[in-house]
């Protein structure tokens, strides 16, 4: 979905490196790295922050399940 579903132009090239599912299923946290400088990854997060019901949507089309987890995007630096 990073690469060409979403359309805003504040995400930078990027990939997710890890999720991190809480105990009992209730969120998720995303790790995603971005091809940038610092500017370009906090409009990034704030693209994806904005884009997360969407995602969440197309989750659950997708993976055909009846819940997805609430979602937080975190950069990864590593």
């Amino acid at each position: 979905m990073l690469e060409g579903e979403l359309s805003d132009p504040r995400i930078a090239p990027s990939y997710v490196t890890d999720v991190v599912l809480a105990p009992g299923g209730k969120s998720a946290r995303i790790y995603v790295a971005v091809h940038g400088d610092e500017q370009e990854e906090e409009s990034t997060l704030a693209g994806l922050m904005t884009a997360r019901a969407y995602i969440r949507s197309q989750l659950r089309e997708r993976m055909g399940v009846r819940h997805v987890p609430d979602l937080t995007f975190a950069i990864d630096r590593s």
